[in-house]
């Protein structure tokens, strides 16, 4: 068996319910059923191999990781390995009770996203009415039983404008990191990107607007910012590189080097089920076909940058360039680079947003 350095995280979609309905929901467009998902003893299982391979964080979503009953007892299982523990959520099923169960497990930190700072625009873009008054309430909870507070604000053309207030939101709720992430542009999102692609003068807007937050909140609260790619003149690093530090788990079992992986078709991805996390790891060919940079061609190839932006997203490149080992577009050394520059120069139009509404 090849010995590589163990990934840092194990990213666990814990189930693909949710009670929302985002319109830029980025999980794919079939989603995993609930009969398909590992059960409590699988997942116990998958936490201690990714113990045994070097694995430190737990990353746990969804879809809604909350909707699963077992939530806590998976905590707690992580937590006696060793792992430290993140739970990312909506927060709108974080009762007191359920408070209380993640802190006997041990969590030991909670992400809490928004989809906005008021609650008419919130429950209007999550498709859950009375859900920014939970997530309030959730975020007192956070604070209360002394955990760290990551807020996370996912921006669009529709809500760009009220960027500000949003940070501003997280620095009252008390959040020790913000972050604010541009929709990225899979599965579901992909339906809606015509409506919620920014335009460029919002972008330039949304930049400065993070740039003056950072400043303002420096030593007290940390600002993580996502672009979208569409704007950029290169590639960000996918995921730390594919295959390089991270592990991506569907609740089916299957496991990925990235999110959205599983929109090449060109590539087969094992599952936990029938194969070991350390095989798939050290050994799967969908995770060493694109790790490094022995797989790339001109320009990626002699650029300086291969080991920094390890090519950019795959997915992206098959997307827009029709071919997964094409240089990312979102690079202006790619050939398809026109494709995204005509797109963000397209005239915005006033677009209906379709939310997702199958919730399994």
């Amino acid at each position: 068996m090849n010995s590589l350095a163990p990934p840092m995280g194990l990213i666990a979609e814990l189930t693909h319910r949710c009670p929302l309905q985002c319109a830029y929901c980025s999980n794919p467009l079939e989603m995993v059923r609930p009969a398909e998902e590992l059960s409590t003893a699988e997942w116990l299982s998958v936490i201690d191999q990714a113990a045994d391979i070097g694995v430190l964080q737990l990353h746990l979503t969804g879809g809604e990781p909350m909707a699963r009953r077992d939530l806590a007892q998976i905590i707690t299982h992580a937590a006696t390995a060793g792992l430290y523990t993140n739970l990312i959520t909506s927060g709108v099923l974080l009762s007191d009770t359920a408070m209380a169960d993640l802190l006997d497990a041990g969590i030991d930190h909670i992400q809490l996203s928004f989809q906005e700072a008021s609650a008419e625009l919130g429950d209007k873009f999550g498709g859950y009415r009375g859900g920014h008054a939970k997530k309030l309430e959730a975020a007192a909870r956070i604070r209360a039983a002394g955990l760290s507070l990551t807020t996370n604000f996912v921006i669009h053309r529709q809500n760009i404008a009220h960027l500000d207030a949003m940070i501003a939101l997280g620095e009252a709720l008390g959040s020790d990191r913000i972050e604010i992430a541009h929709v990225q542009y899979y599965g579901w999102a992909l339906k809606n990107r015509d409506a919620l692609l920014p335009t460029r003068p919002q972008l330039v807007g949304a930049n400065a607007c993070v740039a003056a937050a950072r400043e303002r909140l420096a030593g007290r609260t940390v600002i993580d910012y996502v672009v979208p790619d569409y704007y950029a003149k290169r590639p960000k690093a996918c995921m730390g590189g594919w295959g390089n530090r991270f592990i991506h788990l569907l609740p089916s079992g299957r496991a990925l080097p990235c999110h959205a992986a599983e929109s090449i078709p060109s590539l087969t991805f094992a599952s936990v089920r029938e194969t070991s996390l350390a095989a798939i790891w050290n050994e799967d060919p969908a995770f060493a076909r694109f790790r490094g940079t022995d797989w790339m061609s001109e320009p990626c190839q002699s650029c300086d940058r291969r080991e920094i932006d390890w090519g950019g997203c795959r997915c992206q490149a098959l997307a827009l360039a029709g071919d997964a080992a094409a240089t990312d577009p979102a690079c202006a050394l790619s050939s398809a680079h026109a494709v995204l520059e005509a797109i963000t120069a397209a005239e915005p139009a006033d677009l209906p947003l379709f939310p997702r509404r199958l919730q399994l």
